[in-house]
């Protein structure tokens, strides 16, 4: 069977396709020699030396057409189409480098200088065969109505047929082994090469961090927000009768944490998109006192220590600080409940600490393996060069952060 594997193989035909495309391409090459170089040098006048000169022709066209871009794309999508995606993953427009045009330009000459021969080949003999299945009977094989070939009649011309039958299946093998050679050329020819392949891993890599900030950012902000909501809501609803100045302030709470929620989802949506958001929230120390107003509003009871000025810590560490304090105070409201949580940021030092602690809640225990609020803190904390603690210790939940900024700028 495997003798046989090629003639049907679905990869033979989109191989001969392939060669197909590659011979109608060389058309418009063609005639442009056939005509331009009789009359362009009139002078030829031997019929070897014209085709010379003609095929050099042919060939400093096709090498010249094979820089444009257009034309790299067209064997792009020929070759991953056809011949079975040997480069996955490259692209195939406007190349960046002289070497891997000339790379390109080689692979489109090979195709095209192929293609045009197996097109020829594939369109002479099946129609040989179509002429010579007559020839044991009628003893000419009539490729032309004024000048048919004469052979014998009956079985001294049988082997004609045959053998043209024959060339046709061995010309399936010789596509299904071109089309082989031709899609090795394509790996080594319009592979990209191992700094390319490494420049374009760096880049993936750099997506996938920032992908996995913006998703630290969302579960932080709008997770803060949501537990502020959802606990505000339930207050709200308890206390409408009885106490409608302390519902007109859970109301105000909750109205304040969605727009920032809001807020922080839009910039991180235009940074999907890859606008320029018009809002870029860049919460700091220096929100300290908002976000544990808002908290308290929860129906938390929050004290908050801070010392030296939180204004002096360079951004990027203000920010992801911001965000630790932010995920201690959401997982403290929906962990442990309306619990007394302190908290504690010293900045006067060139090593921002913090700490935050609360009672275990009836839900508490949970907690152990740490969620994903707890590995985005760490994720934050090691990318800052810092250390974190986080567990059960004295009755209480607690999480201590060092982060050393005093060489940041």
């Amino acid at each position: 069977m495997r003798l046989f594997g090629p003639l049907v193989d679905r990869a033979t035909y989109r191989r001969w396709v392939y060669f197909i495309l590659g011979g109608a391409l060389s058309v418009p090459y063609v005639l442009f020699a056939a005509i331009m170089v009789p009359s362009l040098l009139p002078l030829v006048v031997t019929m070897g030396r014209g085709v010379v000169i003609g095929m050099i022709t042919v060939v400093l066209v096709m090498l010249a057409s094979s820089f444009l871009p257009a034309v790299r794309v067209l064997e792009g999508a020929a070759v991953r189409e056809l011949l079975d995606d040997p480069v996955p993953g490259v692209t195939f427009g406007r190349a960046a480098s002289w070497p891997v045009r000339l790379r390109s330009s080689a692979m489109f000459l090979l195709h095209v200088g192929t293609g045009c021969v197996i097109s020829l080949v594939s369109l002479f003999v099946p129609v040989a065969f179509g002429f010579a299945v007559a020839a044991p009977f009628t003893g000419r094989i009539a490729l032309s109505a004024e000048d048919p070939i004469l052979v014998p009649k009956g079985w001294a011309s049988a082997w004609i047929p045959a053998a043209l039958l024959l060339g046709l299946v061995a010309l399936a093998y010789v596509v299904w082994i071109a089309g082989a050679v031709l899609t090795r050329c394509a790996k080594s020819l319009l592979g990209i090469s191992a700094a390319e392949r490494i420049a374009q891993l760096e880049k993936r890599t750099e997506q996938l961090a920032e992908r996995n900030r913006l998703a630290r950012e969302l579960h932080d902000s709008v997770g803060h927000a949501l537990s502020v909501v959802t606990i505000q809501a339930g207050a709200a609803r308890r206390t409408l009768r009885s106490d409608p100045e302390f519902t007109e302030q859970a109301l105000g709470a909750i109205e304040d944490s969605a727009r920032a929620a809001l807020d922080d989802l839009d910039h991180v949506l235009g940074l999907l998109r890859e606008e320029a958001s018009s809002r870029a929230p860049q919460s700091g120390l220096t929100e300290l006192p908002a976000l544990v107003e808002a908290t308290r509003l929860a129906g938390a009871e929050v004290s908050a220590e801070v010392r030296g000025e939180p204004a002096s810590v360079p951004p990027v560490v203000s920010r992801e600080a911001y965000r630790i304090l932010q995920e201690c105070l959401t997982n403290a409201l929906r962990h442990a409940g309306k619990v007394p949580v302190t908290v504690f940021v010293d900045a006067e030092a060139e090593l921002l600490r913090l700490r935050v602690a609360n009672p275990l809640g009836a839900a508490e225990p949970s907690r152990d393996g740490g969620g994903r609020g707890l590995r985005g803190m760490t994720e934050r904390v090691e990318v800052l060069g810092g250390t974190i603690t986080a567990g059960r210790a004295d009755g209480c939940w607690k999480v201590e952060v060092a982060v050393p900024w005093g060489k940041r700028r």
